[in-house]
């Protein structure tokens, strides 16, 4: 993945560049990743603004979206597909789109989050990216558009584009053919950006006597989350094929139509 040098939107990168077996890799300019856009500024951007979006996918939640609201460049589609409407019905919605409020009482996070809970709390996040009804619907829609021919440049994104965006693009990758010690080194490799992004509201939760160790659980990412989702889909389904074809609905011709837009083959040139 190319990191985007843009200015006012966090964690922006290029799928493109990742490499595939055989020598092959992920076609550049067509599918990126990123933070919320509530502070984009296209103007004051060229970076971003030379992506060329034609699609937006905000996987956000409705509390999110109407308290950070997307700044759409002109012309460029916005869809809304919400991976955790689910939990927010149920009134249990997931650390992953509270970041802010999970920290904000040191005193309050350690008696919920300390000793691992938040670890096991993300874990949990990431088996229900492959359970529930809105996850799933949330990312059928995301496939249904990379598999349409006029469908990119296309950019995906959640909050701080760890967790929910870091599942998609594991299942996008994993379905393009990436290894797993390639997905998994790109599904980490936001974790500086991120923690950049979010670096004064971690600060503020240590200096009120926070634990480190518990907001960078809340704020970062780590292998074991991924391979949470990962063994729900094994679980589940027995191969990502399977979950992408039975649990989101997207037929076999959609994934090969996302293979054959997506991945460059020099051998074949």
């Amino acid at each position: 993945m190319t990191a985007i040098p843009a200015t006012t939107v966090a964690n922006v990168r290029d799928l493109g560049g990742t490499a595939l077996p055989r020598g092959r890799s992920v076609r550049p300019g067509l599918v990126f990743r990123s933070g919320r856009l509530d502070r984009l500024d296209p103007a004051a951007d060229p970076a971003f603004a030379a992506l060329g979006l034609r699609t937006i996918i905000d996987l956000r939640t409705a509390p999110e979206r109407s308290e950070h609201p997307d700044r759409i460049p002109d012309g460029v589609r916005l869809i809304v597909a919400d991976v955790l409407a689910d939990t927010v019905t149920s009134g249990a919605m997931s650390a992953a789109a509270r970041l802010k409020q999970v920290l904000a009482d040191p005193a309050v996070t350690e008696q919920r989050l300390g000793g691992g809970k938040a670890q096991e709390l993300f874990k949990e996040t990431y088996r229900s990216f492959v359970t529930s009804d809105s996850a799933q619907s949330a990312y059928r829609v995301l496939l249904t558009e990379l598999a349409e021919p006029d469908a990119g440049p296309l950019l995906v994104h959640c909050t701080a584009g760890k967790d929910r965006t870091g599942w998609a693009v594991a299942v996008l990758l994993t379905l393009l053919g990436a290894d797993k010690k390639t997905i998994e080194r790109e599904y980490l490799i936001v974790n500086a950006a991120v923690r950049q992004a979010f670096a004064p509201l971690v600060e503020g939760f240590i200096a009120q006597g926070g634990d480190p160790e518990t907001a960078l659980a809340v704020i970062g990412v780590v292998p074991e989350y991924l391979a949470a989702g990962l063994a729900e889909v094994d679980t589940r389904y027995g191969s990502m094929e399977k979950y992408v074809r039975e649990g989101l609905g997207v037929p076999d011709a959609a994934v090969e139509r996302i293979r054959t837009r997506l991945v460059t083959d020099p051998a074949a040139a």
